[in-house]
């Protein structure tokens, strides 16, 4: 059979085979099984005419039927509403119930609330000042009222500033008008209306809600679940420190070592870097356009303004950054990012290590009913708390690394990058509390394993010894029977009276430091009965 061109192709129920005869040549009827074509039985093919002799030849062509792509239901993104299920980001759907104590300070909504709350306080700040006339101190029930705006901040009303911005195309400015409507009202506030936002740029109320908005997430989110984390590997430390565990160097046998002290190393590591986070200051400035307090000094050139913007930072709880452009310069956002970053690369050394330790035998892993480890193999407990834990630190550093890297830059006095990236800030830290508490609901499964998981050790020496003589050779035997891995078998018959003395020598020596504690501890039991 001659064909026009070779093809690798298996043919299938969406191909035919299309055979188109020589002119020349065809005179008798085709006798299609002596043409021992190896086609599946559900192929179709079709000879385009009759052939008079068997020895002719003809051409093939194979021809392609089949779609590339299979028919898939046409959807618009007009049909579908924000959910757990249509959230771009798995911090927003899946894995919601896990971050969602981020959401009330580095959400729209927190980044609203806290433009609400510094644009208030700049007002009573204003107030303050005797050479700002035109806002007099306001009286206790109007201060009062303008907490209530902050207290009560509900998220209807920051679906109202949303709606504002719509109109105005500008969110701080949405902002501004939200507490004009809000206050005008207020017979004694309506008269300061104006005074809102005054010798503000966007910037000076965005820095400082930024600042706050990092400030209460560590305080209120972050820092509890890494001390949570850090407190879980100290017990474990404390809790593991007498098992001896074989260290290993360039992934090969070392000196021994313990699970405890191996533990300890990590919680250590990780309070340091929790520690040096904590003292990282958080930043603000209120210095106007440029940084220069230009439109302050026109208005009020007798006010020490450098002064009154460092008391009014200060007084939200942040630290004064006197040297700036129109924006913050951030050089203490990319510090803690840093910060968090290098916690996270720690964290994901534990995961590793751990993960290691359960391939090695030295933990297992406890299950809960109806969990299911894998789709294939019923048996398998995997260690996807720790394997998620990495992957989400993994995430977690590129968006932070990202922020730390790019937010201390700005082109001259201020371009707009840095808004935009600002908005992210959340999706670094819920990454990273999505990695904490999944480490740590890892460790919660962890149990140490009994060396080698030989069943019913005690019942087999009991058997071996109990009203026996033992000798060398039964103990020989003895051990010949266990399935233990060779080198264990080959350690325990090394094992004579002499050598077989665990810590004993170092128990006695220290034996003063025990009798001592229990000394001390009797006598303040009897203390405690005498008072």
């Amino acid at each position: 059979m001659e064909f026009g061109a070779a093809s690798s192709r298996v043919l299938n129920s969406n191909h035919f085979l299309c055979l188109i005869p020589n002119p020349k040549k065809f005179q008798s009827q085709i006798d299609l099984p002596s043409l021992n074509l190896r086609l599946p039985s559900n192929a179709s093919f079709q000879i385009s005419s009759s052939i008079s002799r068997r020895d002719c030849t003809f051409k093939a062509t194979l021809k392609d039927t089949s779609t590339s792509t299979p028919t898939v239901k046409k959807m618009s993104g007009n049909e579908f509403e924000l959910s757990s299920l249509t959230a771009l980001s798995p911090l927003d759907g899946r894995y919601w119930s896990k971050v969602k104590d981020l959401a009330p300070y580095m959400s729209e909504y927190g980044l609203i609330y806290f433009r609400v709350l510094v644009e208030i306080k700049w007002l009573l700040k204003l107030s303050q000042i005797p050479q700002v006339a035109e806002v007099p101190s306001f009286s206790e029930e109007a201060q009062s009222y303008l907490q209530g705006v902050i207290d009560d901040f509900s998220m209807n009303d920051a679906l109202e500033i949303k709606n504002i911005e719509r109109v105005t195309n500008h969110d701080v400015k949405a902002v501004e008008y939200f507490l004009k409507q809000k206050c005008q009202s207020h017979p004694e506030i309506a008269e300061v209306l104006e005074f809102f936002h005054f010798a503000c740029t966007s910037e000076d109320i965005n820095n400082l809600a930024h600042a706050l908005m990092l400030k209460e997430a560590m305080h209120t989110a972050i820092f509890p679940v890494m001390d949570e984390l850090i407190e879980a590997i100290c017990n474990m430390a404390k809790d593991h420190a007498h098992i001896p565990m074989l260290s290993r160097t360039h992934g090969q046998p070392a000196s021994p070592t313990t699970l405890g002290k191996e533990m300890a190393v990590f919680a250590v590591r990780l309070s340091r870097e929790r520690r040096d986070m904590s003292q990282i200051e958080l930043m603000g400035k209120l210095a106007g356009a440029v940084g220069n307090y230009n439109a302050h000094l026109v208005a009020y050139p007798d006010v020490k303004w450098p002064q009154i913007a460092e008391d009014f930072v200060k007084s939200l709880g942040l630290s004064f950054n006197p040297y700036v452009t129109q924006i913050e310069t951030h050089d203490y956002m990319a510090k803690l990012f840093h910060a968090i970053i290098q916690f996270n690369n720690i964290l994901i050394d534990f995961d590793r290590d751990v993960w290691s330790y359960i391939s090695l035998g030295y933990f297992k892993q406890t299950t809960k009913a109806g969990e299911i480890g894998s789709s294939t193999m019923p048996h398998k407990v995997n260690p996807i708390d720790f394997e998620n834990s990495e992957g989400n630190l993994g995430v977690a550093n590129g968006g932070l690394s990202h922020l730390s890297i790019k937010l201390p830059i700005s082109r001259w006095q201020r371009d707009l990058t840095d808004s935009t990236v600002l908005r992210n800030m959340g999706v670094g830290l819920g990454h990273s509390i999505l990695a904490y508490t999944s480490t740590l609901q890892g460790i919660t499964k962890l149990q140490v394993m009994r060396r080698y998981g030989v069943p019913e050790p005690y019942e087999k020496l009991k058997e071996l010894t109990r009203g026996r003589a033992v000798t060398k050779e039964s103990i020989t035997q003895f051990i010949e029977g266990l399935e233990l891995p060779k080198e264990a078998k080959s350690n325990l018959l090394k094992l004579t009276p002499h050598t077989y003395v665990g810590a004993a020598v170092e128990l006695a020596r220290t034996v003063d430091v025990a009798v001592n504690l229990v000394n001390k501890t009797k006598v303040f039991e009897i203390h405690s009965v005498k008072s």
